[in-house]
This record gives C-alpha cells, sequence and structure tokens, in this order.
C-alpha cells in the first residue's frame, strides 16, 4: 500500500504533487498514460483538495474549467479506458479523488441551515459553523448477483447500456434492507424470478461518483423470466458456449461474477 490518506499536507513548500485533474464525471488529465506530477503553483490546481501522499508525493484533486483548453503536452483520457494502463493502486486513487472531489463540490453548503459549510481539519467532512451538521462523503451500496440454473447464466440488458451489452443483474440497496435481501428483490422486480444459495462472491468499489458494488452468486429457485419495461430491456438464460456478444470489460466485478461461472463450467473467457 502506497497511498496514506490525510487531511491536512505535511508539506508546505512541495517540490512537485500528483495532480488528479478531472473535467468531468468521465475524464482525467494525463500525461501520457499516466497522472501527471505539477508544479504545486500551477493554475490547474487552483481550489485543489488535498488527498494525502502516494508515496511520497503529495496528491491533490480539482476539477478543470469545462471552456478551458487542454494545457499542452496532456489530454483528457476516459477513466475507463485507463484501467489496463495503470498499476491498480494508482487507478484506485483516481476513484478515490473523484469521490472526494464530487462530495466536497455537493456539500458547499449546509443542507439543513443553508450556511456555507467549512472542511474539518481532523477528519473527512464538511461542519456547518451555523448549526454544527457534518457531512462525510457518501457511499451508496449497491448489489450484483450472477444467477445460475444448472449450466445456465442469467444476463439482462439495461436501458443505458451501450448497444448490445448484456451484463448480470444488479441494483441499488433501499434503506432498511439486508444486502441479501436486496440481491432477491432486484432479481424478482427485474425479471419476475426466484433465486435462492446467495452467496458473497466479492466487492468493488466504484466511485463515479459514490457506489460500492458487493458482489454473490445464488441459483435459480422458481418463476418464469417477466421484464419490468421500466428496468431493463431484454433478459434471458445462456450457456457459457452461447454469451450475448457484447459482455462487460475485465476492469468490471459484471465480468468477474461472468467469468467465475465460465470457469465454473470449464469455459475460459
Amino acid at each position: 500500500m502506497n497511498f496514506y490518506p490525510a487531511i491536512l499536507p505535511e508539506e508546505t513548500n512541495p517540490a512537485a504533487v500528483r495532480a488528479f485533474l478531472f473535467r468531468n464525471g468521465k475524464d482525467i488529465l494525463t500525461d501520457g498514460a499516466s497522472v501527471p506530477i505539477l508544479n504545486p503553483d500551477s493554475p490547474l490546481l487552483k481550489n485543489a483538495v488535498y488527498l494525502g501522499r502516494y508515496g511520497v508525493e503529495p496528491c491533490y484533486t480539482a476539477r478543470l474549467n469545462e471552456s478551458a483548453d487542454v494545457p499542452k503536452g496532456y489530454e483528457l483520457s476516459d477513466i475507463r479506458s485507463l484501467h489496463s494502463q495503470l498499476e491498480t493502486e494508482l487507478y484506485a486513487l483516481i476513484g478515490y479523488a473523484s469521490q472526494i472531489l464530487t462530495w466536497r463540490e455537493n456539500h458547499q453548503f449546509c443542507s439543513r441551515c443553508g450556511t456555507k459549510a467549512e472542511p474539518s481539519e481532523k477528519e473527512r467532512a464538511m461542519i456547518c459553523p451555523a448549526c454544527g451538521l457534518q457531512n462525510y462523503p457518501r457511499i451508496s451500496p449497491s448489489m450484483i448477483v450472477a444467477v445460475t440454473r444448472g449450466d445456465e447464466l442469467l444476463m439482462a440488458r439495461g436501458h443505458h447500456f451501450p448497444e448490445g451489452l448484456y451484463s448480470v443483474v444488479a441494483g441499488f440497496v433501499e434503506p432498511g434492507e439486508s444486502l441479501e435481501q436486496c440481491v432477491a428483490r432486484e432479481v424478482m422486480e427485474e425479471t419476475g424470478l426466484e433465486i435462492k444459495n446467495i452467496q458473497y462472491h466479492s466487492s468493488q468499489p466504484w466511485p463515479f461518483p459514490h457506489s460500492l458494488m458487493v458482489g454473490f452468486t445464488a441459483d435459480y429457485a422458481g418463476g418464469e423470466i417477466r421484464i419490468d419495461p421500466k428496468e431493463i430491456e431484454d433478459a434471458g438464460w445462456y450457456t457459457a458456449e452461447n454469451l450475448p456478444e457484447k459482455i462487460p470489460s475485465k476492469s468490471t466485478i459484471a465480468r468477474a461474477l461472468i467469468d467465475d461461472y465460465l470457469n465454473r463450467t470449464g469455459v475460459t473467457s
């Protein structure tokens, strides 16, 4: 682990800093295939938020002006495309930086009394100086599940998916329910199917802006597919030899669940 989160910088005059600079929710400024290291006096770091140290490098994050030109020698890169180009921890830091920046932007004022909030110097929190309300970075838990029926895998297509893409069922956790209850509810709501043997598989933070995906496997227990057209466009049972042409990329927990299914059926992805 090379990243050490912190609220206040240890150095007052660092020679250079690692800069996580976002144009929107999808793009980040890159130097070749890496996150740039800049002079701390760079105008790009105006109003930047300190994140901590990556090794010996102080890390900051900021939002790029939407109308400003990309600085010479740099480019805007789609965040997802960098997954296979960067080391795992540095790529994870992009997500962390994006989440912290978005949270700070969305909590500039107290949601209870409207007073301008101030960042805490002790912990990652925005504090209202008038009424004392504290806001911490938001995490929205969601579940994703690979449901199997014998040697078949349940796959569905959401309205927002890229053309032709199918994946396993996913959805957000509602207040008052467990993760397992969420898994069963989402499968029933989207496909009309009952499931059993719900087992934890793995998890993946997806902080664009603030999700935590919790992955499960489950077995078919009954029912016929009846999709909710408000939730998804299509769903069906697929075998390892007959998966949809487009499935999620290797960087996703959805693909990890699909690959696990393929491995259990003796097929390599």
